[in-house]
C-alpha cells in the first residue's frame, strides 16, 4: 500500500511542476518603449511584456531600471518594475 502512495505522489508532483511560475529580476537601460503593445525593449535586446499591473506612463526611454518577469505563454512578462 505505501508503494502506490509513493507513485501517487510521484505522479502528482510530475503534473504540478510545470504549472510552477519561473520568475527572474534584470536590470538594464529602457531602450524603447510601446505603450500601445505594452512592451518595452532594455539595451541588451531584451523584449518585455508588461502586465496590467505596470504602469506605462512613468517608464521614460533611457531610463535605468530593475524588473522582476514570470514566463507567461512563453513570454516574459514583467510583474514589478522599479526605475532607479
Amino acid at each position: 500500500m505505501p508503494h502506490r502512495f509513493v507513485i501517487a505522489v510521484a505522479l502528482l508532483a510530475a503534473l504540478v511542476a510545470p504549472a510552477a511560475v519561473w520568475a527572474a529580476d534584470m536590470e538594464g537601460k529602457l531602450h524603447s518603449v510601446d505603450a500601445t503593445e505594452r512592451t518595452v525593449v532594455l539595451d541588451n535586446g531584451t523584449k518585455l511584456w508588461l502586465s496590467d499591473a505596470v504602469v506605462v506612463d512613468a517608464l521614460k526611454e533611457g531610463a535605468e531600471v530593475k524588473v522582476s518577469y514570470e514566463e507567461k505563454d512563453g513570454k516574459p512578462v514583467v510583474t514589478t518594475i522599479e526605475v532607479k
